[in-house]
């Protein structure tokens, strides 16, 4: 093998790694996106907290929560939540209950985004636990209730940029998990 094949077969060889390298990162941004938004609240995506961050005492400040629910195009499932509404002493802790129904004759697997708005309220609405970390599976006919635990951190009213603010929407959009994909 002369030099200009190796050095050919060389470059090919690295070409062929980048590109590989390449096809993961696309593969794994929209996961670590993901984890970024939840770290930092970019976005209006809530942070996810442990039980025992909770704060010390709540605010007698009342802020309202609403709640809004979609599913993704041409999946079958009724997604709702019990009450549009509700008012949240900043700091307490609150409970929020989303019903989804699978319309559908076959089992289906869901998995909700979410998002926040306004977007400078995201980084201070934190969830406890909610159904939105893990994927959800209905079986043909089935419904489910499914809580979100959360709290509104106190610092929202020190921060100029959301102190005057009343009202905080959580959204969420079901979106089928490709069962193919996933590896299952």
């Amino acid at each position: 093998m002369t030099a200009l094949a190796r050095r050919n077969a060389r470059t090919g060889s690295l070409a062929a790694l980048l590109a590989l390298a390449m096809i993961g990162l696309g593969f794994a941004s929209v996961p670590l996106y993901r984890i970024f938004c939840q770290v930092t609240g970019f976005g209006g995506t809530t942070m996810r907290v442990a039980e025992s961050a909770l704060p010390a005492k709540p605010l007698g400040k009342l802020i309202t929560i609403r709640f809004d629910s979609n599913v993704a195009q041409g999946m079958p499932w009724h997604f709702v939540p019990e009450k549009l509404t509700d008012r949240a002493a900043i700091g307490a802790r609150k409970i929020a209950i989303y019903t989804a129904k699978n319309l559908s004759s076959a089992p289906i697997v869901g998995r909700a985004s979410f998002n926040v708005t306004p977007i400078q309220a995201g980084k201070y609405f934190s969830k406890i636990q909610c159904f939105c970390f893990t994927e959800q599976m209905l079986k043909p006919g089935q419904e489910i209730r499914m809580p979100v635990t959360y709290f509104v951190d106190p610092k929202i009213a020190e921060d100029p940029d959301t102190k005057d603010i009343g009202e905080i929407t959580l959204s969420y959009t079901f979106y089928p998990v490709d069962q193919s994909v996933a590896g299952r």
